[in-house]
């Protein structure tokens, strides 16, 4: 199975981003043990001036990540203390994100540029060497 890459957006409200900031500079050991066991990796947070908060992961499936932690006591707990952060927000932030449609990846397209290179390189034809 390959991997997804996954990029969402929330709003945290811009008075409560400092603490938001400050919740996430320790985050509890069970949940970050939780994140890995249920195979949410390389996960940033990125958190701008105005409240943007823009997240990124790898996992082999979205659906089989956001089911491993929602059967977690730890993720019940934690979206209830993070859902107050958020801006029109019905649902935990685990499942009211934005996710954002990936339009460019160099690893992907480098990939198949010398996957093209090889298969001319690779051809009996001299015109296409």
């Amino acid at each position: 199975m390959s991997v997804q890459r996954v990029c969402f957006q929330l709003q945290v409200k811009p008075a409560r981003i400092e603490e938001y900031a400050g919740r996430h500079a320790a985050v509890w050991p069970d949940m970050l043990r939780a994140l890995k066991e249920t195979g949410w990796k390389n996960y940033s947070l990125f958190l701008r001036e105005d409240g943007l908060l823009i997240g990124y992961f790898e996992t082999e499936s979205l659906e089989a990540a956001r089911q491993g932690m929602a059967a977690t006591e730890v993720n019940a707990r934690w979206q209830a203390e993070m859902g107050e952060f958020f801006e029109d927000l019905d649902v935990g932030p685990d499942e009211g994100f934005l996710r954002l449609r990936e339009v460019f990846n160099l690893e992907d397209q480098l990939a198949a540029l010398d996957e093209i290179e090889t298969i001319h390189l690779d051809s009996d034809d001299p015109t296409e060497k």
